[in-house]
């Protein structure tokens, strides 16, 4: 990079990279820093340059084909050069002045104008039409934000019911554009899955979710896009039956069917490790097949497990916890299934398979106490004992990961005192 006055300002000199040639004729740039003063200029020297090339980019995508990546080239341009970036209309009602100053500051070479300069500072590229299908391919970008610390399977079990919306508006409405979607069409919709409901394919609670996807998609292309339109998505949703919960297992069940000997022998030893563990602990599934070596906590004065957003999301920032391992979480079988994996369970880690594996295997077996139960009945069986046992809301809530419903005062209780807690209830 070299700085020299032209004149009495001091100008940015640089030779032109290879991948600007097709959009810049100039092998070296002069760029003028506005400045007599080398010590101001050196200091705006890097800036000058990134704008540099913020506007040869800029130029390169405004020759792609793509109409979306055209009109934002265009917008990018004029914002580089200056101006904020008008259609043709409205700058033909800017005042004269303006839009000579517009004009002037389209590069002529050979007395020339560029094309793509022209195109951005006049306002001659269209606005792209969005369609249903595109508004899914910009959705990605625009809530990036809800994907950070996602897991590989997370991202795929977040992708897919919206994924799953847009392929069904579409089969029904069209690929529309998003700007002529009309009420008409959401209450076509909507009256496709009422259909549905009354077949009895679907629950309401399963057509409301798909409403809520296709809603979030466009919503967030409108607000981020800056469409300014007036979706018609209002008053579409369904009421909502009994939402069916997992019933828990039975102290009982627990006792005589699940820990009996040689019950869980058919399973193989990481799921079996992760079942036995949740018996005391009524971690989710899914944040058990998380545990890793520096999350399994053997060695200290009272062994415990740390659920951690390592690699992935965790549903809320209450879900960071550490549960104390006691009874069957500790003892025997599931204390050697614990030391067999010393790095955790890298078969279930980041796979959305562990819940199937088990619930396979414990309804070969006999083992699921009625055709409602699952794996998760662990889950709300803990908190059942829990609750029987008179262990304080807060404690848990703090247990579960679940949000308190009032202010948190102080530490909470220490993790030898919800120790003893839970050793009293562990099977």
């Amino acid at each position: 990079m070299s700085i020299a006055k032209r004149g009495r300002l001091y100008h940015l000199r640089r030779r032109v990279p290879r991948r600007y040639g097709g959009v810049e004729l100039r092998e070296t740039v002069w760029i003028s820093l506005h400045t007599d003063s080398e010590m101001v200029a050196r200091s705006k020297a890097d800036r000058a340059w990134s704008q540099m090339i913020e506007a040869w980019e800029a130029r390169l995508a405004g020759d792609s084909r793509d109409a979306e990546a055209r009109y934002e080239a265009a917008r990018d341009l004029a914002r580089v050069r200056g101006f904020r970036y008008l259609d043709a209309s409205s700058v033909a009602e800017l005042p004269v002045g303006d839009v000579l100053e517009r004009v002037e500051a389209i590069p002529a070479p050979a007395n020339q104008p560029d094309r793509v300069e022209a195109a951005a500072l006049l306002g001659t590229i269209p606005e792209p039409r969005i369609t249903v299908t595109k508004a899914l391919e910009l959705y990605w970008t625009l809530a990036r934000e809800k994907t950070f610390g996602k897991s590989e399977d997370q991202l795929r079990r977040w992708e897919a019911p919206r994924n799953k919306a847009i392929k069904n508006f579409v089969a029904v409405v069209g690929d529309k554009e998003i700007a002529n979607i009309t009420r008409d069409d959401m209450l076509d919709f909507r009256q496709h899955w009422l259909d549905r409901i009354e077949a009895g394919e679907v629950t309401a609670n399963s057509a409301n979710k798909d409403l809520i996807h296709l809603g979030d998609v466009l919503k967030t292309v409108n607000t981020m896009k800056r469409l300014g339109l007036a979706l018609p998505l209002g008053e579409l949703s369904f009421k909502e039956g009994e939402k069916k919960t997992r019933p828990p297992f039975s102290e009982d069940w627990i006792r005589t069917r699940l820990l009996a000997l040689g019950a869980l022998d058919g399973l193989n030893g990481q799921a079996r490790a992760l079942l036995l563990g949740m018996i005391n602990t009524g971690y989710r599934p899914s944040q058990g097949a998380a545990l890793t070596a520096e999350t399994i906590r053997l060695d200290g004065d009272v062994p415990h497990i740390s659920i951690e957003p390592e690699g992935r999301q965790l549903k809320s920032h209450y879900a960071r916890r550490v549960i104390p391992l006691t009874g069957v979480s500790l003892t025997g079988v599931s204390l050697e299934a614990l030391k067999q994996y010393p790095e955790g369970f890298p078969r279930y880690r980041n796979r959305a398979t562990l819940s199937a594996v088990v619930n396979k295997f414990l309804r070969a077996n006999g083992l699921l106490e009625t055709p409602r139960h699952s794996l998760y009945s662990l889950r709300h069986a803990f908190e059942d004992r829990m609750l029987a046992a008179g262990i304080d809301d807060r404690i848990r809530r703090d247990l579960f990961g679940h949000r308190l419903d009032r202010e948190r005062y102080g530490k909470g209780a220490s993790l030898e005192h919800v120790a003893e807690l839970v050793a009293r209830i562990a099977f």
